[in-house]
């Protein structure tokens, strides 16, 4: 069994309370560098990423570099997302840590947030990290993710500053009635330097919809493995609903060996889901297309 990566949640606090995001049922919690340490282990045999992220915003934690230290130790590479709000905790030396493939930065999280922050002082940081990556050629990915394109262009408005700041920082013009019209998954902005578009996702939740049966990337090409230890199936079960086990109490060999885990990777393969929370998440729908 392989993944593409995993998801591991070094903190599940985001400092934030994006509209978009759900709220936390779990406490708040920081994963110990030593229980890290034995997860990114464990996990050695079976991907070479690590996400350091499902809910929580990596950059809250004021020692990082311990965490991005010990998963260059192990010679796997490291994912951040973040708001972007906590960027002047770091210096670039941690930001660009030689094990950080890739960086990237929610922008919706400005608009759907209370915040005293101006646009301006929001987004400054940001791409002054985009500048010194350039400046220190470093081979990093960023990813700038505008995932609000819906139908409604309910996001307009904020776009519309958002795009045309884009367009004169990097000398490259992003139209928003082209981008609304023709979905591009993507546009690069400088060498490794993009922004990223989607459109706003539901969580899953028990309290969804039935959407049915279907297949998922959730333990095929990833897992998650929460602050608190529970590996979950996807990295959007931020609540731990479906707990494969507990790092604390198995190892992930034993977790990924055991019934619940191997009926839900034999419903995948079927087109089944065969979890509760799987029958109530619309997101799957996305490898269901015809």
């Amino acid at each position: 069994m392989k993944f593409y990566r995993a998801y591991v949640e070094i903190t599940n606090v985001c400092g934030l309370a994006c509209s978009f995001c759900p709220t936390k049922a779990l406490p708040s919690t920081q994963m110990d560098l030593s229980f890290f340490e034995s997860v990114v282990v464990q996990l050695k045999p079976y991907t070479r990423e690590i996400a350091c992220h499902v809910v929580g915003d990596p950059l809250t934690l004021p020692n990082l570099s311990a965490y991005l230290d010990i998963i260059h130790k192990h010679r796997m590479k490291a994912l951040l997302t973040t708001s972007g709000y906590f960027l002047k905790k770091h210096s670039y030396e941690t930001l660009f840590h030689p094990c950080v493939k890739q960086i990237n930065v929610s922008l919706n999280s400005y608009n759907k947030n209370e915040t005293a922050l101006s646009f301006e002082q929001y987004i400054t940081p940001i791409l002054d990290m985009c500048r010194a990556k350039l400046e220190r050629n470093k081979e990093l990915f960023i990813n700038l993710r505008v995932w609000n394109l819906d139908e409604m262009m309910s996001e307009r408005t904020f776009n519309t500053v958002l795009f045309d700041k884009l367009s004169r920082t990097f000398s490259l013009p992003l139209d928003l009635e082209s981008i609304y019209r023709e979905r591009p998954k993507s546009i690069r902005l400088e060498n490794k330097i993009l922004v990223h578009f989607d459109t706003y996702f539901e969580w899953p939740s028990l309290n969804n919809s039935v959407y049915g049966d279907g297949t998922c990337q959730g333990l095929q090409s990833h897992i998650a493995i929460l602050a608190g230890g529970k590996v979950v199936p996807c990295c959007l079960d931020c609540d731990g609903i479906i707990e494969l086990g507990d790092l604390k109490h198995h190892t992930l060999k034993e977790i990924l060996s055991n019934s619940r885990t191997q009926n839900m990777i034999k419903g995948f393969n079927e087109g089944k889901a065969v979890e509760a929370l799987c029958q109530k998440c619309s997101y799957k729908e996305r490898f269901n297309t015809l």
